[in-house]
């Protein structure tokens, strides 16, 4: 008699452990075919195909933890301990109340938050606080961004309270650059003008055309000049290296001076 009441306490916690990996893992790939099924209709990288991704992940979070939460009351269960009075007495509502003033729950809420409000989603650049990276995780709990040198800051959801975007909108590439105060600016324009359409037919990640705003501001030794292009978002720095290498051997080739800083200096009789 005593071996039929202690065998089901001794192996009743390992079954609801591996029924609930079961589970996990069902859901898991459930919501990973309806993910990848609404996936297939979007761009890959888009703003939109990054949300669902990063839902994807909340969702998997989500249940992994009410899962773990009824697996750990079946299992107090088996050893005695009476959870259903408990949770009887303070009703669902209570219970939801409870943990809502939690840390713990103020990070789940703050977490879903998060993703219905469109804050950022995996894969966008973010400024949170003074770090600045990429969103490499986003969880109930935790988000995770790790930046340009490696580092990787764990920040607790409900900490989250101001957040720059880099992702939301188009960037848009800027250069300066000068030219001598000898030069033919009608003949220096018509140069940039015909480099702007080369440009706008050969860069990469553009999302308009490249213009040549004009005369910029007039430096002691420079005509200044600027040349914009809109990109996509964040693609800007590589596309302002290519448009300096790209002007300056156009420059040359015109045979358009590029000033270096000089001083003018005068003798007296």
């Amino acid at each position: 008699m005593l071996e039929k009441i202690l065998i089901p306490q001794i192996y009743l916690p390992i079954i609801y452990v591996s029924v609930a990996i079961i589970v996990n893992t069902l859901c898991k790939k459930i919501i990973r075919t309806i993910i990848n099924a609404k996936e297939r209709s979007l761009e890959k990288g888009s703003y939109n195909y990054k949300k669902t991704e990063t839902l994807k992940v909340l969702l998997n979070n989500f249940i992994k933890y009410i899962i773990a939460i009824f697996t750990f009351l079946a299992i107090l269960t088996v050893y005695g301990i009476d959870v259903s009075s408990v949770l009887a007495g303070l009703g669902i509502a209570g219970v939801l109340l409870g943990l809502a003033l939690q840390d713990f729950a103020k990070d789940i809420i703050a977490g879903i938050g998060i993703v219905l409000e469109n804050q950022y989603a995996i894969g966008d650049v973010v400024t949170i606080g003074e770090f600045t990276g990429e969103v490499i995780f986003l969880g109930l709990k935790t988000t995770r961004i790790k930046s340009w040198d490696g580092k990787v800051k764990i920040i607790a959801n409900h900490n989250i309270d101001e957040i720059i975007n880099y992702n939301m909108t188009n960037s848009v590439a800027i250069v300066d650059f000068g030219v001598s105060y000898e030069s033919n600016i009608q003949r220096v324009e018509k140069v940039l003008k015909q480099l702007a359409e080369e440009l706008t037919e050969s860069l990469p990640d553009l999302k308009g055309e490249v213009q040549v705003l004009g005369i910029e501001k007039l430096e002691n030794s420079a005509i200044v000049y600027r040349m914009i292009a809109p990109t996509k978002s964040l693609a800007h720095y590589n596309v302002q290296r290519i448009m300096r290498k790209e002007i300056k051997e156009c420059l040359e080739k015109a045979k358009i001076k590029i000033p270096y800083p000089q001083i003018e200096v005068h003798h007296g009789n």
